[in-house]
């Protein structure tokens, strides 16, 4: 028989992690939005709270062992607080985690202690590419052996801090599969633009474009060094990472909208008692339970190498993506005229729930 009892461990992370998320990320939230800036010290401290240093081993410097469920109950939480500061705080798992799922043990050692060491600092991947048939198993960016040399070339979208990283983790297709190459800023031919990308959401969130022209790096610059590496728990964790996130902001948005369903009064009875509204949230709480199930189950199987938590992973990705439209979509009919007001946080959650469906690779558990 399966529990999903979070153990004594992860119910005093996930007190720290919702503690701050309720508190920091919640109430700073609207003001980042509006202003297309998250506060350093805001993202520093959730930094501290040790999500990521929880799942690195002590030997590559950490404190803890990966786990992709204690992951995917953190970054619902953070999620829950604010999607943009959520992705802001994680932003180095999109570098570590992959190095430690799919890293050589020279590449564990020499990066994973400089990620989770000290502050916080903008380490970060690409793997999006604005193409309308992106897939992540067919990417059109592609790496080339050349000279016992990896010459990479093509473009990525929805990079976080990319301007700012000192080395990016950059996927690109390398003998017929996605493979991840290890790229220092520097490097001659990586070009990051300089202007943010403008989106319908996430706008606290610094996302940046950036081009690959003949960048030419050490075959042992590539994940899991010059053998590569097995895509497939990568992508997978990024997918439940996904899937948790899109559970938080929909919980956020299903509690916000309940709690002003039972104080709004129309006709002389709280709108929580007329039977469309009471419907709506009964359908928003079922579904954002069912899905935390999905996504619970596809992050157990992944810990536990289950061979089909890779679909498991797959399915609760895309049902997740569903859900959170259709959640944050109710939240804003049972807000009526005021859920279309900026200075309402529904309305921010319903634009950030709409591009789940185009954010795999910007979140990693």
């Amino acid at each position: 028989m399966v529990s999903f009892e979070p153990s004594e461990e992860q119910q005093m992370l996930v007190a720290a992690v919702e503690k701050y998320a309720s508190s920091d990320l919640r109430t700073a939230s609207h003001e980042a939005e509006e202003n297309r800036e998250l506060p350093k010290k805001l993202v520093g401290k959730g930094w501290e709270l040790g999500v990521l240093q929880a799942s690195i081993p002590e030997a590559y410097g950490g404190f803890g062992e990966h786990s992709a469920v204690t992951g995917a109950l953190a970054v619902e939480e953070l999620a829950c607080g604010d999607l943009a500061g959520a992705l802001a705080v994680m932003a180095p798992s999109l570098f570590a985690i992959p190095i430690l799922l799919a890293g050589s043990e020279e590449q564990k050692k020499a990066y994973l202690p400089k990620v989770i060491e000290g502050a916080w600092n903008p380490y970060t991947a690409a793997l999006i590419e604005y193409a309308f048939d992106f897939d992540v198993n067919d990417l059109q960016t592609h790496a080339e052996l050349n000279n016992g040399e990896y010459v990479l070339n093509g473009e990525k979208a929805f990079v976080p801090f990319a301007i700012d990283a000192d080395v990016i983790l950059i996927y690109a297709k390398c003998d017929g599969r996605t493979q991840g190459f290890i790229i220092p800023k520097n490097a001659a031919g990586l070009i990051v633009d300089g202007e943010r990308e403008k989106l319908m959401g996430l706008n606290a969130l610094p996302l940046y474009r950036l081009k690959l022209e003949n960048v030419k790096i050490a075959a042992s610059n590539r994940l899991g060094g010059t053998l590569g590496h097995d895509f497939e728990p990568v992508l997978a964790s990024m997918r439940i990472a996904s899937a948790s996130a899109a559970l938080g902001v929909a919980r956020a948005a299903f509690e916000y909208s309940r709690d002003y369903a039972r104080e709004r009064e129309a006709f002389g009875v709280k709108i929580a008692q007329k039977q469309a509204v009471a419907f709506m949230l009964a359908e928003m709480r079922t579904e954002i339970e069912a899905m935390r199930l999905l996504t619970w189950e596809a992050a157990w199987k992944l810990d536990q190498g289950k061979e089909d938590a890779f679909t498991e992973a797959y399915l609760a990705s895309t049902g997740a993506a569903d859900m959170v439209m259709a959640v944050t979509d109710r939240a804003v009919q049972i807000l009526g005229g005021h859920g279309y007001i900026r200075e309402n946080l529904v309305e921010m959650w319903m634009r950030n729930g709409r591009g789940f469906a185009a954010l795999t690779g910007l979140a990693i558990v």
